[in-house]
């Protein structure tokens, strides 16, 4: 393993490039209390909350709010429960960088919300500039994704429909893992690796259950044509 020094953090200008030797992307940002604008859902509030941005011209959501709350219902009853909010948020400007998450569960205040970011419109997701190591792209790859090098630069392609497919049975379903995970203490966050397993072995048991979802006609944002065509997939 380099040490630090040997492997200094540069802040990426393009979403999903990334430098310093990371070759994946973390799927979320650990499940930590952290700040958040939501409002502690009503009384009579009927749960999940829905909430939808609007995404910058730069992104699309692959997949609708109202498609994530019916992959809820796809699931047992009991692992939705208490979660009070489902949020496609527009990506801030600060989370552009090398770490910027596609996915997040946060808790606290009396709020639990999954929330999913929007996918690039050009339907790419950047790995890095060396060829990544298959444990590293395995999720993508499981969901028909292409591995692409172009100019120097790798990246994931998926097509629409198998992109759907990877934001709700394992994006989302990866997060109400953590969601069932935080609630029947079976790791404290302390166990960062238990905890993303978890979460990983969750989305692989349970993501099948909301396939009738992600088969559904494509309702999401808009993509700019054929979903990562624009060079030839490289050998994996």
């Amino acid at each position: 393993m380099k040490n630090r020094s040997a492997t200094p953090w540069k802040k990426s200008r393009t979403y999903g490039d990334i430098h310093g030797g990371r070759t994946h992307r973390r799927f979320t940002d650990n499940i930590v209390a952290r700040a958040h604008s939501l409002q502690r859902p009503g009384p009579g509030d009927a749960l999940p909350l829905l909430l939808q941005d609007n995404p910058s011209r730069d992104f699309f959501f692959p997949v609708s709010v109202q498609e994530c709350a019916a992959a809820l219902q796809a699931l047992p009853a009991s692992h939705g429960e208490g979660i009070t909010h489902i949020w496609l948020r527009r990506r801030p400007e600060r989370m552009t960088g090398l770490d910027a998450p596609l996915a997040l569960f946060i808790y606290g205040s009396g709020v639990r919300v999954i929330i999913l970011y929007p996918w690039r419109v050009d339907g790419r997701l950047y790995v890095g500039r060396k060829k990544p190591k298959p444990q590293h792209v395995a999720p993508y790859l499981r969901f028909g994704a292409k591995l692409v090098s172009e100019h120097g630069r790798w990246y994931a392609a998926f097509s629409a429909a198998d992109l759907k497919r990877f934001y709700l049975e394992h994006l989302f379903c990866h997060e109400v893992g953590h969601h069932v995970d935080w609630y029947s203490r079976h790791w404290s966050s302390a166990n960062a690796r238990q905890v993303e397993e978890f979460a990983d072995q969750y989305a692989v048991q349970w993501g099948p259950f909301t396939k009738v979802v992600s088969q559904l006609p494509y309702s999401g944002g808009d993509a700019d044509g054929d979903l990562g065509s624009t060079a030839s997939p490289a050998s994996t």
